[in-house]
């Protein structure tokens, strides 16, 4: 770049231009500017979900590290409402130039099945960058249950259909675990819907339910003072968490999952270049050991992959969640 002295007045703007045009160097300059490395300047992240929760702190970390490794900020943006819709709408609808992202987690895919309509294409109307981690469910149950076992509980709950039940906000992850379960299983435990989740696990601990499907980070401390009983975790794979809990799969339950999973995604048309860029510093950030770390310390197993795999996850996703929505008639109206 040049700066041009104001104190040589005899040599004027078009004077240099052309004699800049004849060197070729105004070209030069042309061309360093249209290739300017991305990001240069600061790159909104959208967290549609509340500050302090599992998401919101993952997009934390996954932003410091970005911003440190682009040299570039990263600002987290909440935009809570609607269970993710009302942020998510911001992105579908941003200029599609990698300056706003958007972190996402699974009701992502489950909101198509539960919103009568939603203001934008879930899958067609963003650009998928890579997953970022999975938190698993932890099948748990009231001490007061005779069962040590999946097997176990199946078995009960086929000898009492409609006498057992599960808890959890209604349409939430804990919700769908159990539907799923319910479906995978052939059995019948009775939802029971809670506004107040912490209430959940009270009422685990009291028979008030004899079945819940909580956050490994939530439960844990109850299933090691003995005050609940922890069956499988609903990932699959074991959670670094709690590394001697045996997974669905492994409990006999093959294809079961119920993890809450989180990643990023961009607006559609977002140029291909920015997309892998971004892929290629998330994949190099989630290996970091002290990255993986607080993730782990967050109850969520870091987990990458490609766009492309990433993006057709979420339409799996979507098509699972709806099939066990429909089925078992869940409604959150």
């Amino acid at each position: 770049m040049f700066d041009i002295d104001s104190k040589i007045p005899r040599i004027t703007f078009r004077n240099l231009s052309q004699a800049l045009l004849a060197s070729g160097l105004v070209a030069g300059c042309g061309t360093a500017q249209a290739q300017a490395p991305y990001p240069d300047r600061p790159v909104r992240l959208v967290v549609p979900y509340g500050p302090g929760g599992n998401a919101d702190l993952q997009s934390r970390i996954i932003a410091q590290e970005l911003g440190e490794a682009l040299a570039q900020s990263f600002v987290v943006d909440n935009r809570a409402g609607a269970t993710g819709i009302i942020g998510a709408d911001i992105v579908a609808k941003a200029t599609p130039d990698g300056y706003t992202l958007l972190f996402i987690a699974s009701p992502h895919a489950i909101n198509p099945s539960l919103v009568a309509k939603l203001p934008f294409d879930p899958v067609k109307d963003f650009a998928a960058i890579s997953l970022v981690g999975s938190t698993p469910l932890i099948i748990s149950v009231t001490p007061a249950l005779p069962v040590k076992t999946i097997k176990e509980l199946v078995a009960l709950a086929k000898t009492k259909p409609g006498q057992l039940n599960y808890g959890s906000a209604r349409g939430g992850p804990g919700h769908l675990a159990g539907a799923l379960f319910n479906g995978v299983t052939g059995v019948s435990i009775v939802y029971v819907p809670y506004k107040i989740t912490a209430q959940v696990l009270t009422d685990l601990m009291g028979n008030q339910i004899q079945v819940a499907y909580p956050s490994a980070t939530s439960v844990l401390p109850h299933l090691k003072a003995g005050r609940l009983r922890g069956l499988a975790i609903t990932g699959q794979q074991r959670s670094a968490l709690a590394p001697e809990l045996i997974t669905a799969a492994e409990a006999g339950l093959p294809g079961y999952d119920a993890s809450i999973w989180s990643g990023m995604i961009a607006p559609a048309r977002t140029p291909r270049p920015i997309i892998e860029r971004l892929h290629a510093t998330l994949v190099t950030i989630l290996k970091a050991p002290a990255v993986r770390k607080r993730f782990i310390s967050l109850g969520a197993d870091p987990m990458t992959s490609t766009s492309a795999e990433f993006g057709a996850f979420v339409a799996a996703e979507i098509k699972k969640w709806g099939k066990v929505i429909k089925d078992s008639g869940i409604r959150t109206d």
